[in-house]
């Protein structure tokens, strides 16, 4: 491993003009149709998720108040934004070949192309995954669905075959670049520790989707940062791709807000998870997606050292409740509070990945 000078190198691939392609309009139109789309979409699927009788069911270790409140809420909601972000980002594909920004008998190739498709197909089967886990909940009306090594066996999977789409499309580079530092050439471990950075993303995601809005909140943050960086760095695909997942979960919000409507459920949870690794990774900017990331990497941070703490003092707790926003709520903290602390402390982070870009 070797530390290198910075090159100017955007996410493996030589920087291309970001002109040919890139259009404000464009975004402006996908955000829109993700808002839409995935907000339309509440009038009738809720009202159906309800006919099925695909409600929450709540942990009885969880604050006791959530039984009383959330019990029977309508879950597997992300099915939403999950639809009404695919089809603002195929509009927005459809919109620049339109204006003649793009074109497809050429684009099919291109690897930028291959990124933003690559990821959003491994977002689509974390939620899938994340379907199975909701599925087996309401069928059986139990908490717990799939087991944690079902979970992390077909995770582990799903990484896999991701690395080897990429590598079977040219993207061979094993280097990490570090902000004003350079870059750092893990040569092969570099798929074991960007495999368990997502497989640690993942499911920190899926932790954080534990009050109304929150989870909603903190990735429309993060896909905002990843917006800027991505047009940035020069990633069009990437950046319509952050654009149309930022808008479905503003969409979704409507529904998800303090009181929820619907909860997004393990669904919506791991496609987002799946989607904010994508972004990161697919930019070539791992070190900026940890630092966007910083919410849910302490949210879950806080169920590992409970769970440390709880052993070596043979049952003793240092969080009243994790994941940590439960220790707030535990508190006395309303909902709504907790997710604008939350939200803000999401902006700070991203903010503070957007500031680094410039020294890439």
């Amino acid at each position: 491993m070797a530390i290198v000078p910075p090159k100017r190198i955007i996410g493996r691939i030589a920087i291309r003009p970001y002109e040919e392609n890139y259009d404000l309009t464009t975004n402006i139109a996908v955000a829109v149709i993700a808002i839409v789309v995935t907000a339309m979409l509440g009038f009738f699927i809720i009202p159906a998720l309800r006919r099925l009788k695909y409600g929450q069911t709540i942990l009885d270790i969880g604050p006791a108040w959530h039984k009383d409140t959330k019990q029977g809420t309508p879950t597997m909601g992300g099915i939403m934004f999950i639809i009404g972000s695919l089809t603002a980002f195929a509009a927005g594909l459809a919109i620049l070949w339109g204006k003649g920004l793009i074109n497809f008998e050429e684009y099919i190739d291109n690897l930028n192309f291959f990124k933003s498709v690559s990821g959003m197909i491994m977002a689509l089967c974390f939620a899938f995954v994340g379907f199975l886990d909701d599925y087996i909940k309401v069928r059986k009306k139990r908490n717990e669905g799939l087991t944690a090594n079902q979970k992390i066996i077909f995770q582990i999977m799903i990484i896999a075959a991701y690395f080897t789409g990429r590598v079977m499309s040219g993207d061979t580079s094993t280097v990490i670049k570090f902000p004003f530092l350079g870059q750092l050439d893990l040569w092969y471990f570099y798929y074991v520790v960007i495999g368990l950075a997502i497989l640690y993303l993942v499911n920190a995601v899926n932790l954080t989707d534990g009050l109304d809005g929150l989870c909603g909140s903190v990735t429309l943050i993060y896909c905002a940062a990843f917006m800027v960086i991505c047009s940035v760095l020069q990633f069009t695909e990437l950046s319509l791709l952050a654009v149309a997942v930022a808008g479905g979960c503003l969409g979704f919000l409507i529904w998800n807000f303090h009181p929820a409507k619907v909860f997004m459920g393990d669904t919506g949870s791991m496609f987002l998870g799946g989607i904010v690794c994508a972004l990161g990774v697919g930019a070539g900017a791992e070190v900026l997606m940890v630092i966007a990331a910083a919410v849910y990497i302490w949210e879950a941070l806080t169920v590992v050292i409970q769970v440390i703490y709880f052993k070596l003092t043979n049952g003793k707790r240092l969080f009243k409740m994790t994941p940590i926003h439960h220790s707030f709520e535990i508190s006395g903290w309303k909902e709504v509070r907790i997710v604008v602390l939350f939200s803000i402390l999401a902006t700070i982070a991203g903010v503070c990945a957007i500031l680094l870009t410039r020294g890439f």
